[in-house]
């Protein structure tokens, strides 16, 4: 792997702490061995207190900072409290035992952080390790993370692009998948972008560098994942309350077994007894555990697919969202105008009219005029005739000499509508949503010409699979006009839409919708939409990929600008939302069963030691699972064979 990143994780197994841990448990059970043939306490005490030494040197000192530090009374004082007890009893093989599966539970806890890390920080296994800089008029391999801004690097068929960069030389297709999820290849040629960790398929490529390797695509977005994944989510802060409260009142009601003899009389040793078992069995592990993996799980699948949710916080509110509210231009629609219609008049052909409008357009700058010159080269016309005395006219359309006649492309409310049957059919377009605009050669109508924003490809099918995962009303915000953003929502079967709304309007309508229908997705561009994206419960952002502003304007960005995976972002809240659920509630009937079975004495301190810390690996593999959530994963690195090939994995 390449050095853009921090050095590659070690396994936890191999780290001191766990090997600590793991040398506690031999010497526990040496203990136990020795004492089941007879060894005196000289020898088995020393056994015991080196493993609780081992074992619990780590989670003792993250315990004593809290009470020093913080002033809390944690998990871990509540465990020390209880071994140090058993070893008062002179029960030091139950001490020991409570030392060391605590930190058996506390390294298996910090796997499975590691687990959840990996698993985005091994998009950083796409990224090579070297890469083929131009320099001096040869080529010259150097390591990746020594690229500076503005070298010139080569990318051959089969090999991945070591940073972000700016195509110079050449074209070809590059499959994208690893960090938008996007399955087509994307074709570049010189001008566009190039993202790290993507794989070149087809051409040779030239690009300058416009990142190091620190700074390149697939690290930001790792080191966005791992910000978002501190981020705490609503119920994890409400359990992290609580069990900050419930720790210092188990410690207490342990004090208070303590007095019982002291104040009305009995055994001592045997109220000291419920006393440790009270701590063992009522310390809250399992529901502490109950949130954070299971959030940090599913932001790491999120940012697999292509979809970085930047905290918990938003994690929980996809869950609940019911009503998802869309922008219409660059959302779901392209974001440029087509041609769509193509009506000739007056004996002209369909080609007559589109050369005579494309060879007058080729002059304009417009979004309308880049529409016609497309249309006219997607039937094959190359023959554009020369234009002259070219001029716009503001709000009204153009007008030059095309092969000595004048040519005009109107707007029908320029006063290029003539009446009859054509000015019947402009209204018929415009009430279809189509723009349509009136071509005259010498003042005699040559033909009609209409233009639309088309919905995006995807568009229709990721509104179906959104509806699937949960959402129940959809509604367009457009300030486009209204009749136009009532056709797109039609066409799509989206239930509702707002037309000819100002940004200021559509944070209103944002609101307002929020206040009839509960929690609120608002999906937009990210730098446009700001103001909607800010006044939703939560705002997604499309395009994301190298774009800083499309990620600080919204709470969730997906970083390819396509619709496809927008329903997996739900899917992937409302699997946590059901995790987190399971968890906290398995973790309180655990408690409701093991302190009353465990006071009474059915079992002993070693036993409910092991079925606490059960109960705690048990939370923390479900936690585990939201790793696996997604409507189908994006290729990982274990995908990449020795030529840097992906597997192929279907169409779209």
């Amino acid at each position: 792997m390449a050095e853009v990143s921090a050095p590659a994780a070690v396994s936890y197994w191999r780290s001191p702490v766990a090997r600590r841990v793991l040398t506690g448990g031999l010497l526990l059970g040496a203990g136990l061995v020795a004492e089941r043939f007879g060894a005196g306490h000289a020898w088995t005490i020393p056994l015991y207190v080196s493993s609780m030494l081992l074992s619990g040197l780590d989670w003792l000192r993250h315990g004593w900072e809290e009470v020093v530090h913080c002033r809390e009374i944690g998990i871990e004082a509540l465990m020390a409290a209880a071994a140090v007890g058993a070893a008062a009893l002179g029960l030091w093989d139950e001490a020991a035992a409570l030392f060391f599966l605590y930190g058996l539970a506390e390294s298996v806890e910090h796997l499975t952080y590691d687990r959840a890390k990996r698993a985005i920080e091994r998009l950083l296994d796409l990224v090579p390790a070297e890469a083929t800089v131009l320099r001096d008029g040869g080529e010259v391999v150097v390591r990746a993370s020594l690229i500076e801004r503005g070298d010139r690097i080569r990318v051959r068929p089969g090999e991945s692009v070591p940073t972000d960069g700016v195509v110079e030389e050449g074209e070809s297709a590059l499959d994208e998948s690893s960090l938008t999820g996007e399955s087509l290849p994307v074709e570049k040629k010189p001008g566009e972008r190039l993202f790290a960790g993507t794989l070149n398929r087809t051409g040779s490529l030239v690009f300058r560098a416009t990142a190091t390797a620190s700074e390149n695509s697939v690290s930001r977005l790792v080191k966005l994942v791992e910000t978002a994944q501190k981020s705490k989510g609503r119920s994890q802060q409400l359990v992290e309350r609580f069990t900050s409260v419930y720790s210092p009142l188990v410690l207490g009601a342990a004090v208070l077994l303590l007095l019982v003899p002291l104040i009305f009389g009995g055994d001592f040793s045997t109220w000291a007894r419920y006393a440790v078992v009270l701590l063992v069995a009522a310390a809250p592990c399992a529901l502490a555990m109950s949130t954070p993996v299971a959030f940090a799980a599913g932001i790491s699948a999120a940012g697999r697919h292509g979809i970085l949710i930047k905290g918990g916080r938003y994690l929980e509110v996809l869950a609940r969202v019911r009503t998802v509210a869309f922008d219409k231009t660059g959302t779901l629609t392209r974001g440029r105008p087509d041609v769509v219609v193509v009506e000739p008049l007056g004996g002209a052909t369909e080609a007559d009219l589109l050369r005579t409008a494309a060879s007058l357009e080729a002059l304009s700058e417009h979004p309308l005029a880049a529409a016609v010159v497309r249309a006219a080269a997607a039937k094959g016309i190359t023959d554009l005739r020369p234009a002259t005395s070219f001029r716009a006219l503001p709000g009204a359309g153009v007008e030059g000499v095309v092969d000595g006649a004048r040519i005009r492309i109107l707007q029908p409310d320029a006063g290029g509508a003539p009446f009859g049957d054509t000015g019947r059919r402009l209204e018929e377009l415009g009430r279809a949503g189509i723009t349509p605009a009136l071509v005259f050669s010498d003042d005699v109508p040559l033909g009609v010409l209409g233009f639309r924003d088309e919905p995006r490809p995807e568009a229709s099918t990721a509104i179906r699979r959104i509806r699937e995962a949960g959402v129940s009303r959809l509604v367009v915000l457009s300030g486009d006009r209204p009749l136009v953003a009532e056709n797109v929502a039609r066409s799509l079967g989206v239930d509702d839409a707002r037309g000819g709304l100002r940004p200021e309007e559509k944070v209103v309508a944002v609101r307002t919708l929020s206040a009839e229908s509960g929690p609120l997705a608002m999906v937009g561009d990210g730098i446009n939409d700001a103001p909607a994206l800010a006044a939703a419960d939560v705002g997604i952002a499309m395009g994301a990929l190298g774009s800083d502003a499309s990620i600080e304007a919204a709470d969730v960005a997906l970083m390819a600008d396509s619709l496809e995976h927008l329903d997996e972002a739900f899917l992937i809240g409302r699997n946590v939302r059901t995790i987190v659920l399971q968890n906290v509630v398995f973790s309180i009937v655990v408690l409701a069963v093991l302190i009353p079975v465990a006071l009474t004495g059915v079992i002993t301190i070693t036993m409910t030691v092991v079925a606490h810390e059960a109960a705690e690996l048990l939370a923390v593999a479900n936690g585990l699972r939201a790793l696996r959530t997604g409507r189908r994963h994006v290729p990982s690195a274990a995908a990449i064979g020795k030529t840097g090939e992906v597997a192929e994995h279907g169409a779209r």
